[in-house]
């Protein structure tokens, strides 16, 4: 049989050529579970407020392994030892991270999925893919659950500063054409280095680092929690937990088998079995779309209207302030429109809510990012700067918003 090169290369708008490092990270590429990701999009439905962000997570999981390998490049150039073993498992624990995620994926943990959040399915998939791999993934397993003795490993795939946060950020402000986001992470990642098992920043890296949380501020106001997404993501919330009590109540709808399998039954992390990781992988954006593409004709007032909403891009109004919002005005949005469609209470307050968004950049108490002094001094980002933004950006900024349908008069 004649051997396959699996040291393929990739083309990526963002960084030029990828290149796949070993066999193992080519098989892992190939693995169906892996490929799903080329259905799923990478922010959701924000589509419809960007029309370029049709990104892919498997897209961003390759962005991510190609800055994992400068990561170790910079690292070991600086005299940080990583063995072969740990480096192979770097990459394959940064490309299976987000391997969990479903279609829409927040909405789906708030919907159909009960408390079962994307990175314990990611987990479940590495564990699975390890029995198939004979123990291959043991080692990336280990530091994916920060169990491994070397710390700043399991740094570079989730922290404050990792390669996931360096890859999106660039990506998503590369697809939406939101140029605040561009940070540069090559920089950032050139300014890394190793203390005590810890990652630092050096001294000089500082102004990078101000920007790239600057720009994660700003990505969160312009970009992920933009209010017509906010309004589509909440509409599909409430897509789906209306066609799931409809099955409950025992109306046939039409769905995929994967989709209608979640719909039929209650899922939580203590019923999450193999099985249901398998019919879990079935799932992506296709499913959700073209479902709602069928219910938007449903006899149900409420889904047929919320799915015509989504794919018609026709959604609620939406109002956001910095005082929450007073009780009658919810109420008196709530009989405006159970008069005018003649429906129930409980059928009017899916397209009447209430709800905060909140937005903090940079958290001082979990995982700091630490600065390098020539010294020798490390110094939390925070109080190492001059820039006096950063400790607001360390503050939690809330806003209340309520989604009320258009009066058409």
């Amino acid at each position: 049989m004649k051997k396959r090169n699996k040291l393929k290369i990739l083309n990526d708008p963002i960084y030029g050529f990828i290149t796949i490092p070993n066999e193992l990270i080519f098989d892992l590429i190939e693995h169906k579970y892996f490929q799903r990701l080329r259905r799923i999009s990478q922010m959701g439905l924000s589509y419809l407020v960007y029309p370029g962000a049709h990104h892919t997570r498997f897209h961003h999981a390759l962005g991510c392994m190609h800055l994992m390998q400068k990561a170790v490049r910079v690292l070991s150039f600086k005299g940080v030892s990583i063995s072969e073993e740990e480096e192979e498992a770097l990459y394959v624990a940064i490309l299976l991270h987000d391997i969990g995620h479903g279609p829409f994926s927040h909405a789906m943990e708030h919907s159909i999925v009960n408390e079962v959040n994307h990175e314990s399915i990611s987990l479940m998939f590495m564990e699975k893919i390890n029995e198939e791999f004979n123990g291959s993934l043991t080692l990336a397993i280990q530091i994916f659950k920060g169990e491994y003795h070397r710390n700043f490993l399991h740094q570079l795939i989730s922290s404050q500063l990792d390669m996931d946060r360096l890859d999106y950020l660039k990506r998503d402000s590369f697809y939406t054409g939101v140029a605040e986001g561009n940070i540069n992470s090559e920089r950032l990642i050139t300014m890394l280095t190793v203390v005590n098992d810890e990652l630092v920043v050096e001294e000089k890296g500082i102004y990078s680092v101000e920007k790239f949380l600057l720009a994660r501020r700003l990505m969160y106001w312009q970009v992920y929690l933009h209010k017509t997404s906010l309004v589509a993501e909440n509409l599909l919330i409430r897509v789906l937990k209306r066609a799931k009590e409809l099955v409950e109540k025992g109306t046939e709808l039409k769905a995929s088998e994967a989709l209608t399998f979640f719909l039929e039954n209650k899922i939580t992390a203590e019923n999450f079995t193999t099985e249901v990781l398998e019919t879990f992988s079935r799932l992506d954006d296709y499913d959700i779309i073209s479902a709602m593409k069928e219910w938007s004709r449903s006899e149900d007032f409420v889904l047929s209207m919320l799915s015509s909403m989504i794919i018609d891009r026709d959604l609620l109004k939406i109002k956001i302030k910095k005082k929450p919002f007073q009780s009658h005005k919810k109420e008196n949005h709530i009989e405006k429109f159970k008069k005018q469609y003649k429906i129930s209470d409980e059928e009017a307050r899916y397209f009447i809510f209430e709800g905060t968004i909140s937005n903090q950049a940079y958290h001082l108490n979990k995982q700091n990012i630490n600065i390098l002094y020539k010294s020798r001094k490390i110094v939390d980002v925070v109080k190492a700067t001059d820039e006096f933004n950063l400790e607001a950006l360390s503050k939690p900024v809330t806003k209340y918003f309520m989604c009320y349908p258009k009066h058409k008069h």
